[in-house]
């Protein structure tokens, strides 16, 4: 991670070599990998019609002691991933709004 945006801030660069900044919003175990779940970094600028507006799904491995993320290229992997995270945010929502009752 790039430690200059305080470490939650990461840079890729596509397959033509154009870099984005992704800020890194939590990971999850599933089904035995490990994903990184992301957000551009400055969505505050972005229009919500922008294919690239919303959040990114990465597998996240590592090689010779480096952190390197993988693209999650079949549709039905990503669907179910973003099922998981989904019923795993309302959860944490749920829980949360009954401890402040």
């Amino acid at each position: 991670m790039n430690e200059d945006f305080g470490g939650d801030i990461i840079t890729i660069s596509d397959e033509d070599g154009n870099e984005f900044d992704l800020e890194l919003l939590d990971t999850i175990e599933f089904e035995g990998q490990t994903y990184c779940v992301f957000v551009p970094a400055d969505i505050e600028n972005m229009d919500v019609n922008d294919p690239d507006y919303g959040l990114i799904f990465l597998k996240s491995r590592e090689e010779n002691g480096e952190e390197l993320f993988d693209s999650v290229d079949d549709d039905d992997e990503l669907d179910k991933v973003y099922d998981y995270y989904m019923q795993e945010v309302f959860a944490d929502e749920d829980e949360t709004a009954d401890t402040e009752e």
